[in-house]
C-alpha cells in the first residue's frame, strides 16, 4: 500500500463528509467549524461559504449537492453557487448541529445531528426520503460511521463515545426494521470510531478518531487490518477517482497543540491513499 498523499493542503478545523462526486470526477468536502464545503477545481481550492455549520453531503445531479447544514438540508449548485432549502433540520434546536451522513441505495438521505456541546443523548439519525424527513432513532450523542452494505441489506452507524459500531437490517424500501444489534464492539481496544465507507467487498474503512488511522473490517465484522494516516484525527474516509481506488480521508486540527500542529504538519489536511481496496460510485440523492 502506497504513502498517503495530500490531496489538499487547507488545513481544516473539522474536516468532515468527504463525497467523490462521480459525474464531476470531483472530492467534495466540508470544514464545520469554519462553516465551508470545499473542492479542488483547475488545480486550485474552491469554496462555498455558508453562515452556519456544514457537515456531509449528497450528490443529486451533476451541478447540484444536498448539504447537511445546523439547521436545514440545502440544496447547493457548484457552479452558480445558488441555495435551495430541501427541509428544516432541528432549526429550533440551537443546541445541535448535524454531523455525519450519507445516501442510500434507494436515494434517502440518512443524516446525524448532534449537541454542539457534545451533550449526551442530544442528538438523532434521520432519513430524508421521498420529499420527508423522518427521525429513525433519537438519543444519540455523537453519530457517525453511516454508510450502506452493498447488498443494501443492511444500515451502519456509530454513536462515537461508545465505541461500537452498529448494524441495521433494512427492509424493501430502506427503512430500519427491528432494533440496530452491535456490529464491531472496540470497547475493549479503546477505539473510537467515527466516519467510516464501504468497499466493493462489503468491507468497513472506519476512522479512528485520535490515533491517527483507519480500521478495516470484513463483512462479517472482523478486524482485516488497518491504513495509516499522517494526522492524529481522522474523521471520515471516502472511495474515489476514476476507478475508484483512491481512498480519501479528512482530518481535523482542532483542539492539537500549536506544539502538535508545528511538529505535525499534517494535522487538519485531506488525504489521498492508493492499494486499501476499491469502492463503490455513491448513491444519488433523489429528491421526490
Amino acid at each position: 500500500m502506497s504513502a498517503a498523499d495530500i490531496h489538499d493542503t487547507t488545513r481544516c478545523l473539522l474536516g468532515e463528509g468527504p463525497l467523490w462526486h462521480p459525474e464531476r470526477e470531483q472530492l467534495l468536502w466540508c470544514d464545520i467549524l469554519s462553516r465551508r464545503v470545499l473542492g479542488r477545481q483547475d488545480g486550485a481550492l474552491r469554496d462555498w461559504s455558508f453562515d452556519r455549520f456544514v457537515s456531509c453531503l449528497g450528490w443529486v445531479d451533476r451541478t447540484s449537492v444536498i448539504v447537511a447544514t445546523q439547521t436545514d438540508l440545502t440544496l447547493l449548485d457548484l457552479d452558480s453557487n445558488a441555495r435551495e432549502r430541501v427541509c428544516p433540520l432541528e432549526a429550533e434546536n440551537v443546541a445541535t448541529r448535524s454531523n455525519d451522513g450519507r445516501a442510500d441505495p434507494w436515494g434517502g438521505f440518512w443524516v446525524g445531528t448532534m449537541g454542539i456541546d457534545k451533550a449526551a443523548g442530544a442528538g438523532a439519525i434521520y432519513r430524508y426520503y421521498k420529499g420527508e424527513l423522518t427521525c429513525l432513532r433519537p438519543g444519540i450523542t455523537i453519530p457517525n460511521a453511516i454508510c450502506f452494505s452493498p447488498d443494501a441489506r443492511f444500515a451502519y452507524f456509530a454513536d462515537t463515545p461508545t465505541s461500537c459500531i452498529f448494524r441495521w437490517e433494512l427492509d424493501d424500501e430502506g427503512w430500519p426494521r427491528g432494533e440496530p444489534e452491535v456490529f464491531i464492539d472496540e470497547r475493549a481496544s479503546g477505539s473510537f470510531p467515527d466516519g467510516a465507507v464501504t468497499d466493493r467487498e462489503g468491507r468497513l474503512f472506519v476512522s479512528h478518531w485520535g490515533a491517527s488511522r483507519i480500521a478495516i473490517f470484513t463483512a462479517e465484522g472482523t478486524p482485516d487490518g488497518a491504513v495509516s494516516v499522517p494526522a492524529t484525527q481522522p474523521s471520515c474516509p471516502a472511495f474515489g477517482s476514476e476507478d475508484l481506488s483512491t481512498l480519501y480521508c479528512t482530518t481535523a486540527a482542532i483542539g492539537l497543540s500549536e506544539e502538535t500542529l508545528t511538529e505535525r504538519p499534517g494535522e487538519g489536511l485531506t488525504f489521498a491513499l492508493r492499494g486499501a481496496g476499491t469502492g463503490r460510485r455513491e448513491y444519488r440523492v433523489r429528491l421526490d
